[in-house]
């Protein structure tokens, strides 16, 4: 049976299928208490390289941290990553992002973004929103460092701005251009359940509440 699909997508499916299980397999759901940990890394890592981003970061009402965005593909690849807003250092909202990028690409790769929303109303309009996505939504300004380490004043200037680094330092020309941005629900696995609440007291001249049957067991004997 003659095949319909086209050249350029017999191409890219293996590729589709390769990715998907690539990233299937690094989508591993980490914990709260995790991406904290890895957050805190990734920001002292960050402040180490370039001191002039921590006074950035001071002066931006919220901050979007994740700490490892993993890539993986051949021509076509995808992004994945977990992290949190952070207000005032501290997480609120935790988050996942993916992309798509095309191309000529080497295996899996990694790197950390933290994106920061410099007013208040760019922000607001990132929080009401159930799928951000970079480009279309807003655009954030990838920030560049000029010689002896000092901020390109023209990017410092942008209502969202973002550092894109890796282990290698900052990322040059990094894009984030079509990453989208997701809400999610993260629980801590040592957090302690609530305890049930005490049975409400028994009135005066009500009896009292049947007890459910036991039933009986029987002992296994060798």
């Amino acid at each position: 049976m003659k095949s319909n699909l086209n050249p350029l997508l017999r191409l890219l499916l293996p590729a589709v299928l390769l990715l998907g299980l690539l990233l299937g397999g690094t989508a591993t759901a980490a914990s709260k208490t995790e991406i904290d940990a890895e957050i805190r890394a990734s920001l002292g890592k960050l402040y180490e390289e370039y001191p002039e981003a921590r006074e950035l970061v001071a002066q931006a009402k919220g901050l979007l941290v994740f700490p490892q965005v993993l890539k993986a593909g051949f021509i076509l690849g995808g992004e994945f990553g977990e992290g949190a807003l952070l207000l005032g250092g501290r997480p609120v909202q935790y988050y996942r992002t993916t992309g798509l990028s095309f191309g000529l690409q080497a295996g899996a790769q990694g790197k950390a973004q933290v994106i920061m929303f410099m007013n208040d109303e760019v922000l607001a309009k990132f929080r009401q929103s159930k799928g951000w996505e970079a480009g279309v939504d807003g655009s954030i300004a990838a920030l560049e460092f000029g010689t002896g380490g000092t901020l390109n004043t023209r990017t410092v200037k942008a209502p969202i701005v973002g550092f894109v680094f890796d282990n290698r330092g900052l990322m040059v020309n990094a894009s984030l251009a079509g990453s989208k941005f997701w809400r999610i629900e993260k629980q801590d696995p040592n957090a302690i359940a609530p305890a049930e609440p005490p049975a409400p007291p028994v009135a005066p001249g009500e009896p009292e509440p049947a007890l459910a049957p036991v039933e009986n067991s029987v002992a296994l004997e060798n």
